[in-house]
């Protein structure tokens, strides 16, 4: 996964973490915790947006490559932003765009209540973002789960 942060602050943000017992800092880089009840996920786990220091949330890219192929990126953030693009490419893309195959990009809710599934032929993939409880008031806490549209039947 990637960050659009700078380099320079995600190694200090990572080692300071990893090496430190104290509670992390008031401002957290994108997070993402990635655990799996199923061997066929793609990705399944909580995804954390939160508000950076500039007062923009952070954003997370997952490239999902297949034997060194690119595939498609998942964009995770901002806040309550989500994309999926064919293909991978280094410069970043705008969310509202034509070649995002997520409608809509940008989920709303009903206070701390939102979900949405959202079906991928194209990819055969399904990406379900459901918002979490335990949100802080300046982070969005997502549970995400990406599979295989057609899973086989055993």
């Amino acid at each position: 996964m990637r960050d659009f942060h700078p380099p320079r602050l995600i190694l200090v943000a990572s080692l300071s973490v990893a090496f430190c017992p104290a509670p992390a800092p008031a401002f957290a880089a994108a997070q993402f915790t990635s655990y799996s009840r199923n061997s066929r996920n793609i990705l399944e786990g909580n995804w954390q947006s939160c508000r950076e220091a500039d007062g923009r949330y952070s954003e997370r890219v997952y490239d999902h490559r297949v034997n060194g192929v690119p595939k498609f990126e998942v964009h995770m953030g901002p806040a309550r932003e989500f994309a999926i693009f064919a293909g991978v490419q280094d410069e970043h893309r705008e969310h509202d765009s034509a070649s995002n195959l997520l409608t809509p990009y940008r989920l709303t809710g009903d206070g701390n209540l939102a979900q949405h599934e959202w079906k991928i032929p194209s990819l055969d993939l399904v990406f379900t973002a459901t918002l979490a409880g335990g949100s802080r008031s300046d982070c969005e806490s997502w549970y995400i789960l990406l599979a295989p549209l057609n899973k086989p039947s055993h």
